[in-house]
């Protein structure tokens, strides 16, 4: 087996790891819900890289990411429900579809994307969606039948507190302005207060919770995206602390050997030094 920038080697390799005889035990005994944990850190493996710049790192990333989109489709395969082909043949029918602009005939491209199109296309799709389930035995709705159960539940916390608010927006549930969601702030913030003075535990981590929504929700009418916002301040916390350390290093101790002033001293020093 040798190296290839040919997709199908990339297919070939993992039908071998997950041959049955002669594969890898370990891919062997993977599943779909295995799987998913690698697939989404992955992603987030690919977001890391573009955001540090390194396109070094995004090759690699990108490929590792491929390689979940080629393990799950394999599995699929191997269950005889779809095949990679099958993923592919999806995507390029979407991308085609959605961008009649582009890709229709010469009236349509002459036309660009009309008003109310992109709505009309995606409800086209959700129809389909809907008649290929009932065909399956499944139910109509694969998130439910709700309005907002169409957010995916294994987005990131912050990402679909973000996704829920502006669907529930367009019908026009949300706030006027950023102001009165301060409001709200302080107000979840005095519950978690009587919680925390009570002790309840979980009434402790209902009401943090709610304080998490509503700063997202601020968040969301200052333009700010909340995922985006924490990662950015992840960041310079990581890198104040490695200022810490370095400073420490530079004077022959260690974390362990600082005081929490020693180390709050520092802190300052970074964050001066910006």
């Amino acid at each position: 087996m040798r190296p290839s920038r040919d997709i199908s080697r990339l297919i070939e390799i993992m039908a071998a790891l997950r041959a049955p005889e002669t594969g890898c035990p370990w891919d062997i005994e993977q599943n779909f819900k295995t799987i998913a944990p690698y697939t989404i850190e992955e992603a987030y493996e690919v977001a890391d890289a573009i955001g540090r710049d390194d396109l070094d790192d995004l090759r690699q990333e990108l490929g590792d990411l491929l390689l979940q989109v080629v393990y799950h489709a394999r599995m699929a395969e191997e269950e005889g429900e779809f095949s990679f082909g099958d993923v592919v043949e999806a995507i390029t029918t979407k991308m085609i579809r959605r961008h009649p602009h582009v890709f229709g005939d010469d009236e349509a491209r002459g036309a660009g994307m009309a008003k109310g199109m992109w709505e009309a296309i995606k409800s086209e799709e959700k129809a389909e969606k809907r008649n290929a389930r009932l065909a399956r035995g499944l139910t109509a709705e694969d998130h439910g039948s709700g309005f907002l159960d169409g957010v995916p539940v294994a987005f990131p916390a912050l990402t679909r507190a973000l996704k829920l608010q502006e669907k529930a927006a367009r019908v026009g549930f949300d706030w006027g302005a950023a102001g009165p969601i301060l409001d709200k702030i302080e107000e979840e913030i005095a519950e978690l207060r009587e919680a925390m003075a009570k002790s309840d535990e979980a009434s402790i981590k209902d009401e943090f919770g709610d304080v998490l929504f509503a700063l997202v929700n601020f968040g969301r009418h200052l333009k700010i995206d909340a995922e985006a916002a924490l990662s950015g301040t992840n960041e310079k916390f990581r890198a104040r602390f490695h200022h810490v350390e370095s400073a420490l290093t530079a004077s022959g101790r260690s974390l362990d050997e600082a005081s929490l002033e020693e180390m709050e001293a520092l802190w300052q020093q970074a964050k001066s030094a910006k």
